[in-house]
């Protein structure tokens, strides 16, 4: 695999994947532009045949097989967009393909893997556990490990991303990566730094599984004990060892994310760009805000689109919350008929809207104050917000914010 990783080869794959991808040029987003003040450009994999960025590499990696090692058939551990990667890859080249998810995996992302013929098998919790098992499978069954990240066909697969971004906007100054393992940000930082020094890769991690950032600092790859993050395709414990070095060398920083900048990200790009962009394809977006520079042509990537309509509806709520778009408030109200519709007139002459109410009459035993009215609303954000909230101040019924349960 030392052949990998060079410009002959990340051509090579280019040419190689365009039998299983689809065009993903670049979007220029004057929203985000405008949030970091830079020129964004947005690279849509979640606009992919399997949702995202993944199939490359596999792909990729199933083309360097000898015949014998794919009619023996092959195996893989994923969080769901790589496994559907191998499962298309499988289907192309006829082979057989388990596939070891962990038992969290989006039951959409379980099913789309299955539909492509592949075998699946759910294990562990975390991509870690996936993975141990599913290297017993293949040493038991004789099959190829085709590893998510840390192997350098499939990080040359990855880079093809970088093939397009340089082809299509060759003044890049910036390319946000996200990274989970590691492997589409050795592929695109090594191309993107055999182009042309003086580009930027940034490396974006959620701040709950950000073991490439530990490891970069302690200078060798490390283990993080526990992960925990909403993006699910990046909760990995140990960034690859092969690529290591590739990412030590050519990321020139990775910073981290929080899980409430990724909702408030995902109704950003829902609104503004009328797309779905899973958690962990979200990360390179919610980091625009973090650069420490302006003026500059940035690419984030979005990497994948793989997200269940459970999450989406859960996400867009909190998003809707964190956004101060919904809030509920809690008034108390004398115990006699018409002070409902007066509430309810206050809010209204704000252009407040109303979702749900919670009357409650045995709050208390004070006949002035006996009733709890609890008013979930909708607003336009945090000044309309506090708008209402200062109307009904002062009208006497000195509301107070409450935990929003909708």
């Amino acid at each position: 695999m030392s052949e990998m990783l060079t410009m002959e080869k990340f051509y090579e794959a280019a040419e190689k994947v365009k039998d299983v991808t689809l065009p993903t040029d670049l979007v220029y987003s004057e929203y985000f532009s405008q949030i970091c003040n830079n020129e964004v450009y947005l690279k849509p994999e979640n606009m992919q045949f399997t949702g995202a960025y993944k199939v490359r590499g596999a792909y990729y990696k199933t083309s360097t097989l000898t015949e014998e090692e794919r009619q023996k058939g092959i195996i893989t551990a994923s969080a769901g967009n790589h496994a559907q990667g191998v499962a298309l890859a499988a289907k192309r080249f006829g082979v057989r393909a388990v596939i070891v998810m962990p038992t969290t995996t989006p039951l959409i992302k379980v099913n789309r893997t299955k539909s492509y013929g592949a075998e699946v098998v759910l294990y562990g919790n975390v991509y870690d556990e996936a993975c141990n098992y599913a290297y017993e499978l293949a040493s038991d069954q004789g099959l190829t490990f085709i590893h998510p990240f840390d192997d350098l066909a499939v990080a040359t697969g990855q880079g093809t991303i970088g093939v397009e971004i340089m082809k299509q906007l060759p003044d890049v100054d910036c390319i946000l990566v996200p990274i989970g393992g590691g492997g589409l940000a050795a592929g695109i930082s090594v191309f993107a730094k055999l182009i042309n020094p003086a580009i930027k890769v940034i490396g974006v991690e959620p701040e709950g599984a950000n073991c490439m950032q530990e490891s970069l600092n302690m200078g060798k790859v490390i283990t993080l004990n526990n992960v925990n993050t909403i993006a699910d395709g990046t909760a990995v414990k140990t960034p690859g060892v092969k690529i290591f070095p590739y990412v030590q060398e050519n990321i020139d920083k990775v910073i981290t994310v929080s899980d409430a900048d990724l909702v408030v990200a995902f109704l950003d790009m829902v609104e503004n760009h009328k797309m779905v962009v899973e958690n962990s394809g979200l990360l390179t977006v919610a980091a625009l805000k973090q650069l420490e520079f302006t003026g500059k042509k940035v690419v984030s990537i979005l990497s994948g689109g793989n997200m269940d309509v459970i999450t989406m509806s859960s996400v867009v709520q909190q998003g809707l919350i964190f956004r101060d778009r919904i809030f509920t408030v809690s008034v108390l109200l004398p115990d006699k008929p018409g002070e409902l519709c007066r509430v309810a007139q206050i809010i209204a002459n704000e252009n407040g809207n109303v979702i749900k109410l919670d009357h409650n009459q045995f709050v208390t035993t004070n006949r002035n104050d006996a009733v709890e009215l609890r008013i979930t609303l909708e607003a336009f954000g945090t000044e309309h917000k506090k708008t209402i909230i200062d109307a009904l101040t002062q009208h006497n019924y000195r509301p107070k914010v409450v935990r929003t349960n909708i």
